[in-house]
């Protein structure tokens, strides 16, 4: 079993930034792929951005980033919009091929709210 925690979500707004975590504990293994999913009110959760055990990125509008040593992956969100309100998931899978189908993930964390201002 691997736990995901998120943090760093909160009140900003338009064109501000926040910077979203997520650490992962339990059977965690670096060669999992890490994902970020946001659901807002009334809409299916959407693919937000993912990363490879190798780092590399499937691109979102947002920068994924991870550290391995710290059980770590990271959202630099810039540029914010009232669109971009939702609650923010983070996802953890060990046989991702895509990345950006919710569907290829095992793991998922309880998720962080992000709201904008206009």
């Amino acid at each position: 079993q691997v736990q995901l925690v998120e943090s760093g979500g909160g009140l900003v707004q338009a064109g501000g930034s926040l910077r979203l975590s997520c650490a992962a504990s339990g059977r965690t293994s670096s060669s999992y792929a890490m994902g970020w999913f946001r659901q807002a009110p009334g809409k299916e959760r959407e693919f937000v951005a993912a990363i490879r055990w190798s780092g590399a990125s499937v691109k979102g509008r947002f920068t994924i980033s991870r550290d391995n040593a710290k059980n770590t992956v990271y959202l630099q969100m810039n540029s914010l919009k009232p669109e971009d309100t939702a609650v923010y998931y983070c996802a953890a899978g060990r046989t991702v091929v895509d990345g950006q189908s919710m569907y290829e993930y095992d793991y998922w964390g309880q998720g962080t709210q992000v709201t904008v201002s206009s």
